[in-house]
């Protein structure tokens, strides 16, 4: 595995120019590279996810470049064993891209249409993320917006689910700026990024486990002309893991100021980057949070909820409204959240206190809409904290409205009972310890300056 540190990255300008130098002055033809990519692609795959284990593939397409080395990809897998489906909503016309649809088709394998997502998503083992590569610029549009939103929420039913397909990205993940990575916080947050020709700017913030270069065709001129320090591919290979995993050793003493070194002046920064360990750890359920609220006479409760969504303006969760927390959150909205992530191999964990209030409408129904067909019945059946006949009464309601809305006849309403609440954070505590007992605690406390909240740090 090489050190990501000693990798040069590019930029969006300097990898267009490369394309352009292939292209023109150096002889390769596009489908020769598509055809490269891909197979560096479809062989990262095959180093991490066996498919033994990992038989099922979705390869979510794109309309151009990025989206035909995910048709070339799922080509290679499927001759190395897995059974891969394509969704491919905005087909090319270019005899290129014709002739690698018929190719697959050829191999029966089976085209999705878009209608059938997003529950069909958590129904593979992996999902690829060949969406939008290093030349797109703007925000997402129909139907590509909903489909980055779907794959990005695909964590968030970890707790709903024994199982949570792999995501795997191509060269940028999708919903990501080129060079500032997931500046919205709504894009795609992949397991594994597979870079080609050499990692982009963006890929310095990607924090999940698995990190390959692919693409093995860069000539020395190209590696001259731009100074590139690219890691050699071994033996006969197409890829080349790059990167490491975050290690934290449990018997070594923390040193003195470990966190004055890595502190960011943004304590969303900073959660997102202990959040991202935690997944790349492999911890079961990192969304995972004890949500604690108070009645109006102080009486406190607490309960595991799922983290949905964190941005620059809270952290967001769903519930049934007339369930017991949403009961105390009308009373009374300060409330507070706990992370706990054990398998880091040291006690870290973060607590978040503030104010809480109900998203709009209109993400509520996003929130809704993202989840699994079968996980939308559940809250419409669903009266949390009340008394029911038993469990049969629950079961025969989900039943009947099983029925009423069968499958890809219509969609499931969002009940007006359910929906998502925010917390917007007045303070941050980032805890770290070991065995020792010897705990360093890291504070960030809002305040309000020329009508803006800035943070303040205490160590």
């Amino acid at each position: 595995m090489e050190d990501q540190e000693s990798i040069s990255f590019l930029t969006q300008q300097q990898a267009a120019e490369i394309d352009d130098l292939l292209i023109g002055h150096l002889g390769f033809s596009i489908d020769q590279l598509m055809e490269l990519a891909g197979l560096s692609v479809a062989s990262a795959i095959t180093e991490v996810y066996r498919p033994s284990k990992y038989n099922s593939v979705l390869v979510v397409c794109g309309p151009g470049n990025n989206g035909g080395d995910g048709l070339v990809a799922a080509r290679h897998l499927h001759h190395f064993g897995y059974k891969p489906c394509i969704c491919y909503p905005k087909r090319t016309p270019k005899p290129l891209y014709a002739g690698l649809v018929t190719q697959l088709e050829s191999l029966s394998v089976p085209f999705l249409p878009i209608e059938s997502l997003p529950h069909e998503l958590v129904n593979f083992n992996i999902v690829v993320d060949a969406i939008f590569g290093f030349s797109f610029q703007g925000n997402p549009r129909p139907p590509f917006d909903d489909l980055i939103n779907s794959m990005a929420s695909l964590r968030e039913h970890n707790h709903e689910r024994q199982k949570s397909p792999a995501i795997v990205s191509v060269d940028i993940p999708s919903g990501w700026h080129v060079q500032d990575g997931d500046i919205s916080g709504q894009g795609i947050k992949p397991d594994m990024l597979v870079s080609l020709m050499a990692p982009k700017l963006c890929a310095k913030t990607f924090r999940g486990p698995y990190h390959f270069l692919g693409g093995r065709f860069v000539p020395p001129s190209i590696i001259h002309k731009y100074k590139l320090q690219l890691p050699p591919y071994p033996g006969t290979s197409m890829c080349v893991q790059i990167g490491k995993l975050p290690q934290v050793n449990l018997k070594a003493p923390i040193p003195p100021k470990l966190l004055e070194k890595n502190v960011e002046a943004n304590p969303f920064v900073q959660f997102q980057i202990w959040f991202d360990d935690a997944v790349a750890a492999g911890t079961n359920e990192p969304n995972s949070m004890a949500l604690s609220t108070a009645s109006k006479d102080g009486k406190p409760s607490s309960r595991m909820v799922s983290l949905k969504k964190v941005d620059q303006g809270g952290f967001v969760w769903c519930s049934n409204y007339g369930s017991r927390k949403g009961r105390e959150i009308s009373e009374n909205p300060h409330a507070s959240l706990l992370f706990y992530w054990n398998i880091l191999n040291r006690q870290a964990n973060v607590r978040i206190e503030g104010f809480v209030e109900k998203v709009s409408d209109e993400e509520s129904e996003q929130y809704f809409c993202s989840r699994p067909r079968e996980i939308q019945i559940a809250p419409a059946v669903s009266k949390q904290s009340t008394e029911i006949p038993g469990r049969e009464f629950l079961q025969q309601q989900c039943k009947e409205l099983e029925e009423k809305y069968l499958r890809g006849r219509s969609m499931i309403p969002r009940p007006q009972h359910w929906g998502g609440y925010r917390l917007l954070p007045e303070r941050f505590e980032f805890w770290e310890g070991d065995e020792s007992s010897v705990h360093m605690r890291l504070r960030y406390f809002a305040q309000d300056v020329d009508g803006k909240k800035e943070w303040r740090i205490v160590q």
